[in-house]
Parts: C-alpha cells; sequence; structure tokens
C-alpha cells in the first residue's frame, strides 16, 4: 500500500480532511510538558477550541506554526490537522489547516498541569 500525500489526507463523513501523514504512525511518548512560551501560549488557546495556521501563528507569535505543532507532536501531543476546503482571494481551490486537541491531548496537558501545581504547593 502507498503511503498517503499530503494530498490524499483521510476524509471523514463530512467531507472534512485529515492530514494523518505525520503524526498517526508515530509511537507516542508520555507528555511531560514545556516550558517553551511558544507551546505555552499554543495549547492554551487550543485547549479553547481549534485554530487555523494563521491563527496559530499569531498566538505562538511565530511565523511557521507547522514547526511547531511539529515540536509538540514529539513531546508526545497528537494535535491533529483537519484540511479544510475553501477558496483563495483568486477563487482557485484550496485546503486550510485547522489545528485541534484530541480528548487524549486535553487529558495529558490537564494532567501535566495538575502535577506542575501541586510540585509549585
Amino acid at each position: 500500500m502507498e503511503k498517503a500525500t499530503r494530498d490524499q489526507a483521510d476524509v471523514d463523513l463530512l467531507g472534512h480532511s485529515y492530514d494523518t501523514e505525520n503524526y498517526s504512525s508515530q509511537k507516542r511518548q508520555a507528555f511531560d510538558g514545556t516550558s517553551n512560551p511558544r507551546h505555552l501560549r499554543s495549547m492554551h488557546d487550543l485547549l479553547k477550541g481549534a485554530l487555523t495556521r494563521e491563527a496559530l501563528d499569531r498566538v505562538a507569535g511565530c511565523s511557521n506554526a507547522p514547526e511547531l505543532v511539529a515540536e509538540l507532536r514529539r513531546r508526545g501531543l497528537e494535535i491533529p490537522c483537519t484540511r479544510v476546503p475553501a477558496f483563495d482571494r483568486d477563487g482557485k481551490p484550496i485546503r486550510y489547516g485547522v489545528y485541534h486537541l484530541t480528548d487524549r491531548d486535553r487529558k495529558l496537558i490537564y494532567r501535566w498541569l495538575a502535577s506542575k501545581s501541586k510540585g509549585a504547593l
């Protein structure tokens, strides 16, 4: 079976596609947290809801949200990217990325935050 390319993302029943190539086949490690301010800002806003790549750039204060997400994935989070069909300003079809946390991601982040606050007491 051929490996899916970026243009061949998995699609759910509602027509949303997911770029699973980068995170689904990797062995997950435990999330031990981070002290990186960009990571912390990103996780804080992702806990509130899904963010487009551009919005994540603004929240994190970076210009390469995909690499920032890759860093968080290497630390043990999944952070799927939904590829949403749309049109650019020239009317050409595109698929923009929207990052969101899985239930597992949320549990790992909340567990880490709880252990962090216990250690501070």
